[in-house]
Parts: C-alpha cells; structure tokens; sequence
C-alpha cells in the first residue's frame, strides 16, 4: 500500500472514529483557542522579507489526524505545521475544518513546493502535495496572499534543514 492510500485510510479511519453525527459542539475543544505549546515559524520570501507565524505542531499521528478540526476561528498569524517524519506525497482533506486555510506542502529543506490557497471548509475532496514534502503549513485561508507568500519561498524551522 503506497503512502498516499495509507494516509487517506488513516483519515477515512478518523472519521468512522469520530462518527456521522458527530458536531462541532461534541468535540472536546470545539472552537476552542488552541494549546499554549506554539512555537515560532518564519516564512523567508523573496526580496529577504519575511512573516513570523505562532504554531502549533502536528508530529504524532493522532495530531495530524485531527489538525484543525472543529475549530471555528484561529488569530491571523497562528497556523499548524503538519509534519510527516520523511519526504513523501500526502493528500489532506477538510472534512470537519470550519475554516477556510491555506495549505502549504513544504520540502525538507524549507522550500515551499505547492500552495493550496483558501480550501473549501468540510470538503472530502483531497488535496494533493502533487511531489514529495516533509511537512504542510496550514494558515487562515487568504494568509499567503494577504502577506505574499509563493512557490520557492523557505521556511525557517528547526523542523528544516538550512542551505548554506
């Protein structure tokens, strides 16, 4: 089973877990702000500008399965970095996400190789990372734009390893 099938059968299985009738409102943290634990993300854009964001780490498999579910706002520079672990294709969806986000699949070396701009809350349909990422950035939909982040820009990150 190839690692996009094995994250889409990880996501299918979230969903049984949590269940059809299941609410935003029966969520344990339903709208809720998030966990104090943020750490600090920089994006490095073209012309050496540059935009720091407050986030939250998604390492484990629970944690990325759950993401920014059932969340109902989230501060305009706050996001939630997904990481993989190793480079792979992944596919994210946003069954159960109430907000709009911007994905950001991003290589090991921090270079952002695809942007999924303002996807559409609870949508099965599948976002493809369409090359192999070690992580995906998701910001309040509209955030790459409003702050003018592209295609090639890096990610400054423990997470990341640096080119010199």
């Amino acid at each position: 089973m190839g690692p996009m099938k094995i994250l889409s059968c990880a996501f299918a299985l979230l969903s049984l877990m949590i269940g059809p009738g299941c609410e935003a409102s029966d969520a344990p943290d339903a709208g809720q702000a998030p966990a104090p634990n943020m750490k600090t993300l920089t994006v490095v854009m073209q012309g050496d500008r540059a935009h720091t964001f407050q986030i939250e780490v998604a390492d484990d498999n629970q944690e990325r399965a759950r993401g920014l579910m059932f969340r109902r706002k989230m501060a305009s520079d706050q996001g939630m970095l997904f990481d993989f672990g190793a480079e792979r294709q992944v596919s994210m969806w946003m069954k159960n996400t109430y907000i709009p986000l911007d994905m950001l699949f991003i290589r090991a070396d921090g270079v952002i190789v695809t942007i999924a701009e303002n996807t559409e809350p609870h949508s099965l349909k599948l976002i493809h990372s369409r090359v192999p990422v070690l992580a995906v950035l998701e910001l309040n939909g509209g955030t790459a734009a409003r702050v003018g982040i592209k295609k090639g820009d890096r990610i400054n990150h423990p997470l990341f390893k640096t080119q010199k």
